[in-house]
């Protein structure tokens, strides 16, 4: 398989022109979520006597204290700290200690200024420090690559059984077979036998624990982990060693300072101020965040059985790397328990015990943090180097019932500041939730109940029974709430504004729309319509967003009205949805993600003017004003996304539930969970020996501004038609003037210091000695730093199946670097053009047509039809529009190299009355004049910024 780079090209797509889970939710808008709940206002109750007996006894079954297991060790110093608050993220004063980092695709320099104050990160002095912790493994299983397995068969079969999914009754039938144990020459004869190795001579993550929770007489089980030891596995797990982050940072454009860089959490502001806090009294320390996430998740569809998985992953480990499940950078630390307590009988009493169980199982699984966050405790990396880590709480990661949950608001409140539920849907700040007003509110739960619940009740805060989060340090959490693109955003805001549109336009016109938008490698194609759609995922809610302006793009209302504020209130919200959701941002990014949101508040009052909406008082709605504020302390939003956790729930909950026998199924997921992960961890320990323990991790580089992906052109090994005829070629391709744009290439490759009048004679007397070319239907973009498909380009005929069923053509569109234009067509900045032929020169005739045997040409070449220069500036929407470039009725045309192509561009067709014959698959013939998409993909978004 054949590759080629494609050249670099500006950031900025178009200021040089001279002329982009597993949870489903209703389509429907749930009126529930724009009203508070019915007890939101937190008055005098009789069962408050309840509450205070129940907890008291749930306090006694569980055993719950803030007190650590003693394998965990002493603490590095017998020297208590002072009690430190929640840190403030100022800045304080410039940093002395600065680096450059450069990129090798001709970016500026990113300036990194290093935290200037104390030694953090250090290694411990005076300790003797370690070795790669793959090296003590391969002491402690000998020369053997495969051991404790006899042979790499042996090791193979192992873990096709553990990870393929075979039950272990299939498993044991193999084994049963006569000869195939001694054949195989494996090391165990039965499942028992094999599970009993992997239990005993594998190392792994921390085994899970049980504790029961006896509730009103009902007892229940809660399984977890130390949380402790899954920090130390993954803090020193060596497949990360590289790459962790031991010290916060400040990142740069230029040395100016003027305009800072935010993507991996030791880039926000939260860390420095973390680090500044243990700094002043405990000089060394390596800060550890701790990131939590929790959610709610359905294992059968039919039994109502569910489970509560609550996961842990490190801020030093790179979020790339986190977010990949293969790399197993998160760990599960507990399943908490998901009883209804149906035996209490007062629905009030019920939601507050719900909520007391989940603290108070969160107390005993976070306990260990709250017990070294301030004092610190030795721990080795996986390059073996010992370090005083600080494990802190940082972020929280959930949907909106669980943040309501964590945090002890109602529903309808916010949980981050103290904005009345009235005034949810304006455009301006209030005060923060004061977290020393929460604390000294709970702290009053072991005295008078009445006097607790009365202070929750000032506080607008749910009478808890000690929150978990209350002896955690340096932790405050109504900051560690951090956005949610998954629910807020895409399953909250955009499942609105969607709903909304389909109101004001009516369903049968946006379906319309929906059926006439060409296709994309980026797009999903809603060929029904999207009014019809129940149940809708958070992968279609953003696949609609992609196309959603174009659905409403010079439609009028039904009363005739011009749909001005609707369009921009729909621009506003994709625009801070794709910002929202950049991989770095700048304080230039920031300021724009500010701006879309204030364009939105200004026009949202057209949905209300319509009669669509009485208010615009939603929670989730409301909650993008703290987008920014997160960003700047703890990065980019991909660092604590739910759909990471949605992800997770299919390996560590459905995987393991459908594992089991479907009866006490707890157990056998956990221990499920315990086997599997143990192979997967000697798997790559057995890959690492493989391979002469060469490290398998190469070194992070700090991210710059948002910029597109580096990609490279692919084409498959084999074209997939070896010899089309010049004339099928233009009757089913439609590439009527090939001959013609194959000689003008030619001639320009030839003679390319000739001028136009010039080629245009050499091009009429270039003679093509073949009637044949060998085609490709398809162009791929991979990404430069890996094999991972970015971008594709289809470009084939009308087919049929092997059914006969007929497969209409497609011809894609996309962007041309600017120095592949020809002619009259050349100009500064990028085109737009529709490739209709992906071919070669045949090499037997090479040599015939070209005049020197040196000229080095393009492996592939593609036949483009062109469209009208881009604009300068934009329209009124912040739009691009470009039509079909003709002459004399005929579409311009020309060959050039693959190599010039850029990525797949999707467009919006400019709709007029006379569009009852558009389909998908013709629209590109049929429409005369487009605009060009910015919500495609994200390289096209940061393309039009």
């Amino acid at each position: 398989m054949s590759s080629r780079r494609v050249q670099g090209t500006s950031n900025t797509l178009f200021s040089d022109a001279s002329d982009s889970a597993d949870t489903t939710q209703p389509a429907t808008v749930d009126a529930a979520e724009a009203t508070a709940e019915s007890d939101c206002e937190d008055t005098a109750d009789p069962d408050n006597t309840i509450d205070a007996d129940l907890l008291e006894s749930l306090a006694q079954d569980f055993n719950c204290c803030a007190t650590v297991a003693t394998d965990h060790g002493p603490p590095t110093s017998s020297g208590q700290p002072q009690s430190v608050r929640s840190p403030s993220p100022d800045p304080g004063p410039p940093p002395s200690v600065q680096s450059e980092h450069g990129n090798s695709d001709g970016q500026p320099r990113l300036i990194v200024d290093t935290f200037p104050h104390g030694s953090p990160g250090a290694p411990i002095p005076d300790v003797r420090q370690g070795s790669n912790v793959y090296q003590s493994s391969h002491e402690l299983f000998g020369s053997s690559i495969w051991a404790p397995f006899r042979s790499q068969c042996d090791w193979e079969v192992v873990r096709w059984a553990k990870t393929r999914g075979p039950t272990s009754s299939a498993l044991a039938d193999l084994l049963a077979i006569p000869s195939v144990a001694d054949n195989l020459g494996l090391s165990y004869r039965t499942p028992k036998e094999l599970n009993d190795i992997i239990d005993k001579e594998l190392p792994g993550c921390p085994p899970f624990k049980c504790q029961d929770l006896t509730i009103a007489g009902d007892t229940h089980q809660v399984y977890f982990r130390d949380t402790l030891q899954c920090i130390r596995s993954l803090y020193g797990n060596p497949e990360f060693a590289r790459d962790l982050a031991f010290v916060p940072e400040r990142h740069y454009v230029d040395h100016r300072r003027a305009c800072c860089v935010y993507s991996e959490m030791h880039t926000g502001d939260w860390w420095w101020a973390v680090q500044t806090s243990l700094e002043a009294h405990r000089p060394g320390a390596t800060v550890v965040p701790v990131i939590i996430s929790s959610d709610k998740t359905q294992l059968t569809l039919f039994r109502g059985k569910t489970a509560y998985p609550v996961y842990l992953t490190i801020g030093n480990i790179p979020k790339d790397t986190r977010r990949k499940p293969s790399r197993r950078a998160q760990i599960l630390v507990g399943y908490l328990p998901t009883t209804r307590l149906e035996m209490i009988n007062n629905k009030a009493a019920r939601r507050r015990a719900l909520g007391n169980v989940f603290h108070l199982c969160m107390r005993n699984i976070l306990a260990p943090i709250a017990s070294y966050g301030e004092t610190g405790i030795p721990m080795m990396s996986g390059d073996g180097v010992w370090r005083r880590c600080h494990p802190i709480f940082a972020v929280f990661v959930g949907d909106y019932p669980e943040q309501g949950l964590v945090m002890c608001t109602y529903f309808g409140q916010c949980p981050k500041c103290t904005v009345h539920r009235n005034n949810l849907g304006d455009y301006s700040t209030s005060p923060p939730r004061d977290y020393d007003e929460a604390l000294e509110s709970f702290r009053l739960a072991d005295g008078d109940v009445l006097l607790f619940h009365a202070a929750c009740r000032e506080a607008r805060l749910k009478p808890t029974f000690h929150p978990f989060w209350e002896a955690l340090p340096l932790t405050d959490i109504f900051v560690s709430i951090t956005p949610d693109i998954l629910h807020q955003m895409l399953q909250g805001v955009m499942k609105h504004l969607i709903a909304w549109l389909t109101s004001a336009f009516g369903a049968v016109k946006i379906d319309v729309r929906c059926r006439s938008l060409p296709p994309n490698h980026h797009i999903t194609t809603f060929v029904q319509g999207i009014s019809t759609l129940s149940r809708v995922s958070g992968l279609e809610h953003k696949q609609m967003c992609k196309i959603l302006l174009g659905l409403v793009l010079d439609l009028p209302l039904p009363s005739g009205e011009a749909p001005s504020r609707i369009i921009k209130t729909v621009r506003a919200l994709l625009d801070f949805l794709y910002l929202a959701q950049l991989p770095s941002h700048t304080t230039d990014t920031l300021l724009r993600l500010e701006q879309s949101l204030s364009r939105f508040h200004d026009n949202k009052e057209v949905f209300i003017d319509l009669g669509i909406r009485e208010h615009l008082n939603i929670p989730k709605v409301h909650s993008m004003m703290h987008y920014k504020s997160s960003i700047t302390l703890f990065g980019t939003t991909d660092n604590y996304n739910t759909e990471q956790t949605e992800r997770l729930h299919i390996d560590l909950a459905k995987d393991a539930y459908r594992a089991t026998n479907h009866k006490d199924e707890y157990p056998q997921m956990t221990a499920w969970l315990e086997r599997r992960e143990k192979i997967q961890q000697h798997g790559t320990f057995v890959t690492w020996r493989q391979q002469a323990q060469q490290e398998t991790v190469q070194d992070s580089k700090p991210n710059g501004p948002p910029k597109p992906v580096p990609r490279t052109i692919q084409m498959t090994r084999h074209p997939s038609r070896k010899a089309v005829s010049f004339d099928i070629i233009a009757d089913k391709y439609r590439a009527l003037d090939f001959q013609d744009a194959l000689a003008d290439f030619i001639a320009r490759i030839n003679h390319p210091q000739a001028s136009a009048t010039a080629l245009r004679a050499l091009a009429e007397d270039t003679l093509l000695p073949f009637r044949s070319v060998p085609v490709y239907h398809k162009i791929k973009f991979v990404s430069s730093h890996g094999s991972e498909i970015v971008d594709a380009v289809h470009v084939r005929p009308e087919q049929r199946d092997a059914r006969g069923r007929v497969i209409p053509s497609r011809f894609d569109t996309v962007i041309v670097h600017g120095n592949a234009q020809v002619g009259a067509l050349r100009n500064k900045g990028p085109r737009i053009a529709q490739v209709r032929v992906v071919f070669q020169l045949p090499s037997k005739v090479i040599h015939q047509v070209f005049l020197s045997p040196d000229i080095a040409l393009p492996t592939h070449l593609a036949y483009v039809e062109w469209f009208s220069p881009i604009p300068t500036t934009p329209d009124s929407n912040d739009l691009y529009k470009v039509s079909r470039l003709t002459k004399n009725g005929r579409h311009l045309a020309s060959v050039i190299p693959v190599d010039s192509l850029f990525s797949s561009v999707h467009l919006l067709p400019r709709f007029g009355p006379e569009t009852s014959e558009w389909n998908t698959f013709s629209v590109l013939e049929l429409c005369r004049s487009f605009y060009v998409n910015p919500f495609s993909n994200r390289d096209v978004f940061l393309l039009h910024l």
